[in-house]
């Protein structure tokens, strides 16, 4: 089939943008023919949290970038729809993350769809957003109607689906395994590298720092942790950047009093970093206060890293209970509870049947399930 992914890619960074380059190698594999269409202005600069949008790594080798969409420039929208269209693809694979990029997607997909033949499917990461904004749901409504079919990759995600589209045809498929940021390597040689020391106890909080993501939630975890000294040797690896105010966390952080017991790593993390911090971790705790499904999960898989998850939204799904990791509350007592269980139960008790349980998340399953629906 003739395929192209309309989504974030080089030169643009992050989880997006990763996942869309692997899904596009993927397909290849299959023997389709790829291309992807990412934007040469993703965001404007206001609406932009972090400190660049663009990538320091080198491009992804073998595949067919057009960097293309203005998401801003209506003008631009009727053109790419134009361009799109008259490529004829078989399928249009289309991420779908965020409100705002509704209208220039829905119009360039309502260009396309004229052409009688490609095939729509919207991978779509969330309907309803962390953070609301004027306008939402009308952006959403939009796009949705130019879709044919959806993927979701959180049971919690099909459900808002089907409240603006019951009849459309949707599926969930798990998100597939980040396996694009290098093979796992042992624990002390990722800690040499990052400069950690071998005889803590590392928990890792992984990815952009959001609100809804809870990192104060965490830090409040940690500081009941060292009121009841229980938190000896236990440091809280944060890696990631900012995006949003960082001054409210140092606050809290000086108020608290756990400076010592945190590593701040808090710029960016490239991709040819991500496994370094991963394999450093004892456990990779997520304290988020609201959630969908996270890119963070199957990192975690990949690398083979037992999850400490809140029970919110698709995230215990994703991780059962005392196999793979342990589920908490999203407050702070239980968070705390869950980190000294962990220690307690040690690595081990979870390591077989994260091995076994990561299995089910490939690449293949989700390729195979893209292209059975187009074809509903």
């Amino acid at each position: 089939m003739k395929i192209i992914i309309i989504g974030p890619a080089y030169p643009l960074r992050g989880g997006l943008a990763s996942y869309n380059e692997r899904l596009a190698k993927a397909f290849i594999e299959n023997g389709h023919n790829v291309s992807i269409y990412t934007f040469s202005l993703q965001y404007p600069g206001f609406l932009f949290p972090g400190t660049t949008q663009f990538s320091t790594e080198p491009p992804p080798k073998d595949l067919d970038i057009h960097v293309r969409i203005n998401s801003v420039n209506p003008f631009n929208w009727l053109s790419v729809g134009n361009e799109l269209k008259k490529c004829n693809p078989d399928l249009i694979v289309v991420r779908y993350w965020l409100p705002f990029m509704g209208p220039a997607l829905g119009t360039i997909l309502r260009k396309v769809k004229k052409n009688g033949h490609t095939k729509i499917v919207s991978i779509t990461d969330n309907i309803i957003p962390h953070e609301k904004r004027p306008g939402d749901i009308a952006f959403t409504k939009y796009f949705l109607k130019s879709i044919d079919s959806f993927i979701t990759m959180s049971e919690k995600v099909l459900i808002d689906l089907k409240r603006f589209e019951p009849n459309k045809p949707a599926v969930f498929v798990p998100h597939p395994l980040y396996d694009n940021f290098g093979e796992r390597i042992s624990k002390e040689e990722a800690r040499k590298k990052l400069g950690l020391k071998n005889d803590e106890k590392i928990i890792l909080f992984f990815g952009f720092i959001r609100k809804y993501k809870g990192l104060d939630i965490l830090l409040d975890a940690m500081k009941i942790l060292k009121d009841k000294n229980a938190n000896q040797f236990i440091k809280l690896l944060i890696a990631g950047e900012f995006y949003g105010d960082r001054k409210p966390y140092d606050t809290q952080i000086e108020e608290l009093g756990i400076k010592d017991d945190l590593i701040l790593r808090t710029d960016f993390i490239t991709d040819s970093e991500v496994k370094y911090y991963l394999c450093a971790a004892d456990v990779v705790v997520q304290p988020y206060r609201d959630a969908t499904q996270s890119g963070v999960t199957p990192l975690a898989y990949h690398f083979e890293k037992p999850m400490i998850v809140t029970n919110v939204g698709g995230l215990p799904s994703l991780v059962p209970d005392n196999k793979v990791g342990l589920i908490a509350e999203p407050n702070a007592n239980s968070i705390a509870k869950k980190i000294v269980e962990y220690f307690e139960k040690g690595e081990q008790h979870f390591l077989p049947y994260l091995i076994e349980e990561k299995k089910k998340y490939s690449w293949q399953n989700m390729t195979a399930a893209i292209i059975k629906i187009a074809q509903l």
